[in-house]
Parts: structure tokens; C-alpha cells; sequence
């Protein structure tokens, strides 16, 4: 007998261990993307769960200031999962441990995908792909090390004629995982390509844990889709969410039974200078005692904002000269000026437009 299709209205809560996010449509994790701030406008607008950037284990055992400024979090930013890389299971449990004790933290997710050359050159990220055993084993260190649930977030494969997440997923859920994140494309493929959703499908079948899918999402609409077509248990978002906040209220509103609700350019403008606002205040902390830092907290947040803006900007007119000009935006009144310059979208264009 067919699945029940899974419709508007019909998203379940998701228990990972004894964590439940009421609304499972989850922000990914990104490297230079997914710091408090961007966190923090993603849950105001229904966002049900999020994780830190990639942050590493090597680094917050030694100590490193800007390795723990990547776990700052804003209050209410909750439920939120520390999304740590390494290779090593001693170095791995140890991390886990002072995440632990910060206390803001509700679940731990280990890297097992990224393909960024620096993390896979340290058998990290990627690297642990090419042996599901070695996952199983780092997972079974950091269970043992702390209480907070632990999952994985992984890829299909390393290439197209390597794909074993089969096998990845098995290893983590004898090892003790709580859930499994798969972002539905090979480590060749990174972020572009085809998701093959297929595959999800297949682990979900095979899996009795939890199944989060990531990949090929660019709507709120999306979210349902890959629900009906592949029986996950929660949908993450990644590139579609840079500069679109609002792509978790349309999910959350088509689970209310509600229709679309498109924003103006004063809104969207407001969000924008929101978001370079709490910039601002987080690099302020991170800076905070440095003797060395090359900018001000106000410079430092511009040019981190710019791949930020880039998003919130796509699509609406006037955004192509924008763009040509962001290598030179260096404070809070360029990005001002940047947005006095953005023209009202076609009625009915409704807000920005996703961006993977």
C-alpha cells in the first residue's frame, strides 16, 4: 500500500533522542554563513532548528578564541546543534565535552561531508567517508563523552561511482546516532547538481533513526515535496536560506493552512539593516579583548555581510549594479546606500528569489 502523501498540515515533530523540534525545517550549516546573527533572523521567521558553522575540534581543545566565538548564541536560539569537524575520536569527545558545559546547546553534530580542501586534508569533513567504520567509531566516542544526542550530517558519497551513505548511515545508527542529516549530492558535486532525492529515499527506508534531507530545496513548497517523495523526518535548508529569511515562514505558513505572504521593500530593507545590526554586535564580542584585529567590529561585519547581501539583493532591479560594487562596501551607510538604490519588484513578484 502507498505512503500517505505528506501535505500542507501534515509536518510531524521530529525527536532527535530526547530533543523534539516541533517544526522540522531546519537552517543548514555554512561555513561563513550560519554565525548568531543569521541564525537568529532564520528563527524569526519559523526557522524550527539550526546548527553553528563547521567549527573546529582541534581548535576549541586548544582553546583558540575565534573557535569559541563561532559557538556564541543569542537568547532563544534554541533548539541549536554545535556542528564540529575532526578526524580524531579523543580530540572529538574532548570538544564535545566543553560544548557541553556552555549549556546552550541541544544536540552534537559531527561533520562527515564537507569537501573543503583544508578539512579534508586533516581527514576530516569528506575524508571519513571513504570508511563508515571510523565514523561509527567517532560517533561511539562522543556519545560516551556527553548526554546531548549526536548526529551526523553526511553526503551520498565522495563521487557518483562511490556512493555509500548506505553504509555511512548504517555505522552511525549501530554506533548510537540519533538522527542522520544527508545532504543529497556527492562531495564532487558540492553544492551544485542534481539532488538526487531517489537515494534519500532509499537510506530513509533502511534507516529506524531519524532522517533529515538537504538538498535541491529553493521553497517553502520544496519542503512538502521532499517530504512526500522521499518519507524524511525533517528538511534542511542551506544556499536557499542566504538573504531569505522568509523561506521558513512560507514552509511554516503552508503548514498553517495559510497562503504565501509576499513583503515589501521596506521590510525586506528592515530585515536587512537588522541583520548587519546583530552582525555588528556579534563581532563586537568576538573581538572583544583582542589585541590584534586588522578592522573595527563595525568593518569586519560589512565585509562578512557582503556574501550576505548578495542574496538579499538577487532579484530585484537595480541588483546587478549592486553587486558590481559590493568589493567596495566597507560600513554600515555603503550597505544604507546600497539599499536606497534597490527598486520596488513587480506587484506579485512577491519577495526575494531562492538562491541555489
Amino acid at each position: 500500500m502507498d505512503k500517505e502523501p505528506i501535505t500542507a498540515g501534515r509536518i510531524r515533530p521530529l525527536q532527535i533522542g530526547r530533543l523534539t523540534v516541533g517544526f522540522p525545517v531546519i537552517l543548514a550549516p555554512m561555513a561563513g554563513y550560519t554565525d548568531a546573527a543569521m541564525r537568529i533572523l532564520a528563527r524569526r521567521f519559523y526557522c524550527g532548528m539550526t546548527y553553528t558553522e563547521v567549527v573546529s575540534a582541534d581548535g576549541l581543545v586548544r582553546g583558540s578564541r575565534q573557535t569559541l566565538s563561532m559557538l556564541d548564541a543569542e537568547p532563544g536560539d534554541a533548539p541549536l546543534a554545535a556542528h564540529l569537524y575532526g578526524a580524531d575520536a579523543a580530540v572529538l569527545a574532548a570538544a564535545a565535552v566543553a560544548v557541553e558545559k556552555l549549556g546552550r546547546f541541544q544536540s552534537l553534530d559531527l561533520n562527515c561531508g564537507c569537501p573543503v580542501s583544508k578539512v579534508v586534508a586533516k581527514g576530516a569533513g569528506a575524508a571519513l567517508m571513504k570508511s563508515p567504520e571510523k565514523i561509527g567509531g567517532l560517533v561511539r566516542a562522543i556519545r560516551r563523552a556527553v548526554s546531548l544526542p549526536v548526529t551526523i550530517k553526511t553526503r551520498l558519497g565522495l563521487a557518483p561511482d562511490r556512493m555509500n551513505v548506505s553504509e555511512i548511515a548504517q555505522a552511525a545508527e549501530e554506533a548510537g546516532a540519533s538522527a542522520i542529516a544527508i545532504h543529497t549530492r556527492c562531495a564532487t558535486g558540492r553544492h551544485g547538481g542534481p539532488a538526487d532525492w531517489a537515494a534519500l529515499a532509499r537510506v530513509k527506508a533502511e534507516r529506524t533513526i531519524p532522517v533529515i534531507g538537504n538538498g535541491g530545496v529553493r521553497s517553502g513548497a520544496d519542503v512538502f515535496r521532499m517530504m512526500a517523495e522521499t518519507g524524511v523526518d525533517g528538511v534542511m535548508i542551506g544556499k536557499a536560506a542566504i538573504g531569505n529569511p522568509w523561506i521558513f515562514e512560507e514552509a511554516w505558513r503552508l503548514q498553517q493552512g495559510l497562503p504565501p505572504r509576499a513583503h515589501g521593500l521596506a521590510e525586506h530593507r528592515a530585515v536587512v539593516l537588522e541583520h548587519l545590526r546583530l552582525l555588528i554586535a556579534h563581532k563586537q564580542s568576538a573581538l572583544a579583548g583582542r589585541r590584534r584585529a586588522p578592522y573595527g567590529a563595525e568593518m569586519t561585519a560589512v565585509l562578512h555581510f557582503r556574501a550576505h547581501l548578495a542574496g538579499y539583493i538577487r532579484g530585484f532591479p537595480g541588483s546587478v549594479g549592486i553587486r558590481r560594487s559590493l568589493q567596495a562596501m566597507a560600513r554600515m551607510e555603503d550597505v544604507q546606500a546600497a539599499l536606497d538604490r534597490l527598486d520596488e519588484k513587480p506587484p506579485g513578484s512577491g519577495g526575494l528569489e531562492p538562491a541555489e
